[in-house]
């Protein structure tokens, strides 16, 4: 199967999202009926391209019953999905809410450990799913056992089947990334505290991010570097210059699946042709429309057109 998105995930997971009265240790919590939903960087930029009346194929590992589990979900929000043997039982994730509190605890599971082959599998997956100008999409965590290098190694791959790269990764990989430029990357996103780490001192102003991202695009990290600033947007770079993007003032129920929005929404408009500034806006609404949602749920397409209509765009 061949598309013109195909959304990578190596370390796919079910997600269950619940509340509970109030949270506290060593006594049963009785907690709703979960949210159910598929899991994981790239499944989740799928499933708002889909959302945000695109399309977009997902590749990912799967294993045991709980990735036949994940399969069923893919299958039932029509998703359409190109799944590989991956090591031992997919993964499961949790988040629970203190409806006392309305604060939300994360329990993310690190996933089975890959060896070489499985990782070899992978690309040869990788490489009859791809083509001609495909957007090739990197999201989420590495599994346990993929090499930093992952990302680059990848990029070697899309580059000689004409595709283009975006990638949303992070730790030891976006370290690698930034520390051994690789031109073939599209597309780079990390958030404001990962660019303060590698950059090595605060950024606390959208001139100090966006002067960050052009020291990386002038290295060959990417042709484009987005740094998401949180509730102030983000800023994209390219050879251009800089933009900063922000959407209206939203009232936040949740933040989880606010970056793979963002992702999803981006990709979305680079396939459609769109400028890159114009691509930030898109997303930066997409991204704030999902923290308008409960749980895992994404961006919500009525949502994101009225926070597109306000979301500002402007150069840095």
């Amino acid at each position: 199967m061949r598309t013109d998105i195909l959304t990578i995930t190596l370390n796919p997971t079910v997600d269950f999202a619940a509340s509970a009265a109030k949270v506290f240790p060593e006594q049963k919590l009785r907690c709703t009926e979960p949210h159910v939903d598929p899991g994981g960087g790239g499944i989740n930029v799928a499933r708002a391209i889909r959302l945000l009346g695109g399309q977009a194929t997902a590749l990912i590992a799967i294993g045991g019953g709980t990735g036949a589990h994940l399969l069923q979900l893919l299958a039932l929000e029509g998703v359409p999905t190109v799944a590989f043997q991956g090591p031992g039982e997919t993964r499961q994730s949790f988040s629970i809410t203190d409806q006392s509190t309305t604060e939300q605890y994360r329990f993310v599971m690190p996933g089975p450990s890959w060896s070489e082959e499985d990782v070899a599998r992978g690309l040869r997956s990788i490489d009859q799913a791809a083509g001609d100008g495909t957007l090739v999409v990197l999201s989420g965590s590495q599994p346990p056992g993929v090499a930093k290098e992952f990302p680059s190694i990848l990029a070697e791959h899309v580059k000689d089947r004409g595709a283009r790269l975006i990638v949303d990764t992070s730790g030891p990989a976006l370290i690698n990334l930034v520390q051994e430029p690789h031109v073939a990357i599209d597309t780079l996103r990390m958030d404001r505290a990962e660019a303060e780490e590698l950059a090595g001192r605060p950024l606390p102003e959208r001139r100090d991010t966006g002067e960050f991202a052009e020291e990386l695009v002038a290295r060959g990290v990417a042709a484009n570097v987005i740094v998401a600033r949180g509730a102030d947007g983000s800023v994209l770079s390219n050879a251009g210059g800089s933009w900063h993007s922000v959407a209206p003032v939203i009232e936040v129920v949740s933040k989880v699946g606010a970056g793979d929005s963002f992702v999803g929404a981006y990709t979305l408009a680079e396939a459609l042709g769109e400028p890159q500034p114009e691509c930030l806006r898109r997303a930066v609404a997409a991204a704030s429309a999902a923290c308008a949602t409960e749980g895992t749920r994404l961006c919500d397409p009525e949502i994101t057109e009225r926070q597109l209509t306000g979301s500002s765009l402007e150069r840095v």
